[in-house]
C-alpha cells in the first residue's frame, strides 16, 4: 500500500496523515473493517502491538531457531545465573507459580511430568543447577512450546511490560517488541540498585525518548560485564539498536498483536 494511499484514508478515519500503519492507524482500520463494537472486543484482548523484526528477535534470543531448539533444547536446561530450569521458549519455572505452571503445560506433558515441573517451580541459581537432571526424562515438543509461547507466556509479559511502563503501547511497534523482551527476559520488578535502569525507563518511555530508552538498555550491561553471559550482553545490544532504528512505516503484515 503506497504511502498517499494510507494518508486519504487516514484523512477518512479523522487520523493524523503520516502515511505510517501504526498502533493507532492498525486499531482505527480495524474498526472500519469489523465495526466498532467487535473491533473494541477484539483489541482489548491485546496489550502490545509488535514488529515482527522484534518478535523474531525474542525467539532468536530464547532459542535461536527452531531447528536448534529440536536439536538441543527440547529437554530442560539451566541457563546459568539467577536463572530456575527453563521449558519450551524460555519458560523460566522458578519464575512461575505451580498453578500457573499447571495451567500452561498440562495439556502437553503426562501428569508425572506435570508434577515435576511444579516440584522446582520457584527455584533458582545454583539450587535449580542441582535439580535440573531430575528431568531429563521431559521433552517438550517446538509445536507445544510455540503454542504456550504465544498463546499464555507473552502475552501474560506483554500486560506486565504495559503495567509497568505506562504509555508502552503508543511507542513504536519495534520499541514494543524491545521492551516486551527486556521484561520477558528480567520480569517486572523495578525496585534495588540491579533494577535502576529499568526504573528510569519508565519516565523515558512516558515522554517517548528512544534513544535514552537505548541508552538505559546498554547501561545495564553493568550486571553481566564481569559473568561468562554474553548472550545477555548481546541481547541488551539488539534491544537497544531496535529501538534507536525503530521504523515509522509498517506494512501491516509486518506487524503482531499480543
Amino acid at each position: 500500500m503506497s504511502k498517499e494511499r494510507i494518508k486519504r484514508l487516514q484523512k477518512q478515519l479523522n487520523l493524523d496523515t503520516d502515511g505510517v500503519i501504526g498502533p493507532a492507524t492498525l486499531s482505527a482500520f480495524e474498526n472500519a473493517v469489523f465495526g466498532k463494537q467487535q473491533s473494541s472486543q477484539k483489541s482489548s484482548l491485546y496489550s502490545l502491538t509488535l514488529s515482527k523484526k522484534g518478535f523474531q528477535q525474542i525467539i532468536e534470543h530464547e532459542i535461536s531457531s527452531p531447528e536448534y531448539y529440536r536439536l538441543r533444547l527440547q529437554k530442560p536446561i539451566w541457563p546459568g545465573g539467577a536463572s530456575g530450569v527453563t521449558i519450551g521458549i524460555g519458560y523460566d519455572l522458578g519464575y512461575h507459580r505451580a498453578t500457573q505452571i499447571r495451567k500452561d503445560w498440562s495439556p502437553y506433558v503426562s501428569d508425572k511430568e506435570l508434577q515435576q515441573l511444579v516440584d522446582v517451580a520457584g527455584k533458582k541459581g545454583e539450587v535449580a543447577k542441582k535439580v535440573r537432571s531430575k528431568l531429563n526424562n521431559i521433552r517438550i515438543p517446538y509445536d507445544a512450546a510455540a503454542t504456550v509461547f504465544s498463546e499464555s507466556t507473552l502475552p501474560r509479559y506483554a500486560e506486565g511490560t504495559r503495567k509497568i511502563y505506562k504509555g508502552v503501547e503508543k511507542l513504536l511497534p519495534d520499541a514494543q517488541a524491545a521492551l516486551l523482551s527486556l521484561v520477558y527476559n528480567r520480569g517486572t520488578r523495578l525496585s534495588g540498585s540491579k533494577r535502576k535502569e529499568m526504573k528510569a525507563i519508565q519516565a523515558l518511555v512516558k515522554k517517548q525518548q528512544y534513544d535514552q530508552i537505548a541508552d538505559q538498555l546498554i547501561s545495564m550491561k553493568r550486571l553481566w560485564e564481569t559473568t561468562n553471559l554474553t548472550g545477555l550482553l548481546k541481547r541488551r545490544d539488539d534491544e537497544a539498536n531496535l529501538i534507536r532504528h525503530a521504523s515509522k512505516r509498517y506494512n501491516w503484515k509486518e506487524l503482531i498483536r499480543v
